[in-house]
């Protein structure tokens, strides 16, 4: 029989990638995006058609309960969320709610589908690796001590053991993923990695000259969203439910982003072309993450394709080939 899914978050990066992923394995696919003329929708009806639409939010148990009748899915994806850190401190209860509360709700969603339909489902939960917040060892894995420095990352450790709960509670086969930070061309604008993509691509474009960014010393473990939704997947497929650190194994700063940025555009040296802003460092910052993906190598069979270097290049490449699009007026 035709496996089902359903997806969460289905028009941010991974959503898209992971959409594709499934139905490339012959699965039939449906993705929740909340209210009514939401654009993105029309945008994912367009590059995704075989995702079926639901309409459906975190924070309404009642329609994340309809929407799973309707999918009646063999396996849920939930990665919803307010995924922008800065923000987090902006909206703090709004990204406690969907982000933390949200879990609950598609949790309780997925229990109640279960039990009335006899039939198991199994969950996969997006947690971070803003989860480890104040790193208490390096590199990070499963047993690491989570001490999150952001709200963001405090409502990502509530769905996390939310999850870990439910499967202990019910004996739900749910899994949560602990990705440490995927980009992507598709990535958002807001994001780091995008941000200085896309910057760079404009100043080879001469439609500006400069980026402004914070601390550009913050060290990260950056792979591509393409590789992570492969790992999102193979848990899901396991026997037994289990939570992965899903990395790289290495780490790079901004100053390395902008290196590698700037390289791919002839520039070596970048100082002219950037800016420091104070007001974009984070009240309580996360210096140093660096995961440790053993266990996802060994369980899963899971290895990272993309390098650092292979990633930054092609977001500056996909960025300058966008922004010549919109420059001459192409659409794209």
């Amino acid at each position: 029989m035709t496996k089902r899914a359903l997806i969460t978050g289905v028009t941010g990066q991974d959503g898209m990638y992971l959409a594709e992923l499934l139905h490339e394995k012959g699965y039939r696919v449906y993705g929740l995006v909340a209210g009514q003329n939401n654009p993105k929708a029309e945008l994912l009806a367009e590059s995704h058609p075989y995702v079926e639409i639901i309409s459906g939010n975190l924070l309404d148990l009642v329609s994340l309960i309809r929407a799973v009748a309707h999918a009646e899915p063999d396996e849920v994806y939930n990665l919803g969320a307010i995924s922008f850190v800065a923000y987090s401190w902006e909206n703090a209860r709004l990204t406690s709610d969907v982000t933390g509360g949200g879990v609950l709700n598609i949790l309780e969603a997925v229990r109640f589908y279960q039990d009335s339909s006899g039939r198991q489902v199994r969950f996969y939960q997006a947690s971070s690796s803003e989860m480890f917040g104040k790193a208490q060892e390096v590199p990070q894995r499963e047993s690491t001590l989570l001490w999150p420095r952001s709200p963001y990352g405090v409502a990502k450790v509530y769905g996390h053991y939310m999850t870990i709960n439910y499967r202990e509670s019910y004996g739900m086969h749910a899994s949560s993923g602990v990705l440490f930070n995927h980009e992507s061309p598709r990535r958002g604008p807001e994001f780091v990695t995008r941000k200085v993509s896309r910057a760079v691509a404009r100043i080879s474009l001469g439609l500006q000259k400069t980026v402004t960014l914070g601390n550009l010393d913050a060290k990260r473990d950056w792979g591509f969203a393409g590789d992570y939704v492969q790992a999102m997947w193979a848990m899901l497929q396991q026997d037994e439910a289990d939570d992965y650190v899903i990395a790289t194994g290495e780490t790079h700063s901004i100053r390395d982003l902008l290196d590698v940025a700037f390289d791919e555009i002839g520039i070596a040296d970048w100082d002219s072309h950037v800016e420091i802003d104070p007001t974009y460092i984070r009240p309580a910052e996360v210096d140093l993450l660096i995961g440790d993906p053993s266990k996802a190598r060994t369980v899963l069979g899971w290895e990272p394709t993309v390098s650092f270097d292979q990633l930054i290049r092609m977001m500056v490449r996909h960025d300058i080939e966008d922004q010549t699009a919109h420059r001459d007026g192409v659409s794209t």
